[in-house]
């Protein structure tokens, strides 16, 4: 797995459902844009023939983002 960041090497697939070389982006409730970011994805997802369960539990994730913001703050992602 690939991260966009050395600093989230840390961060494993013990099921091995990732391949080595596909990357992967994480997108933390800390970063400001994140709840708008998950919902956006999850509105393409379904625009592009997905499963419109996916979107809900996206949507419901974001919504557990959004209110882990308004007790924990945000701020835009740095490096």
């Amino acid at each position: 797995m690939i991260h966009a960041r050395d600093d989230y090497n840390r961060i494993q697939d013990p099921a091995g459902n990732i391949g080595e070389d596909e990357p992967v982006f994480l997108i933390r409730a800390r970063d400001r844009v994140s709840v708008e970011a998950v919902r956006q994805w999850a509105d393409l997802h379904v625009s592009a023939g997905g499963d419109p369960t996916l979107r809900d539990l996206a949507y419901d994730h974001a919504e557990k983002m959004f209110e882990w913001q308004k007790k924990n703050g945000c701020k835009l992602a740095d490096l």
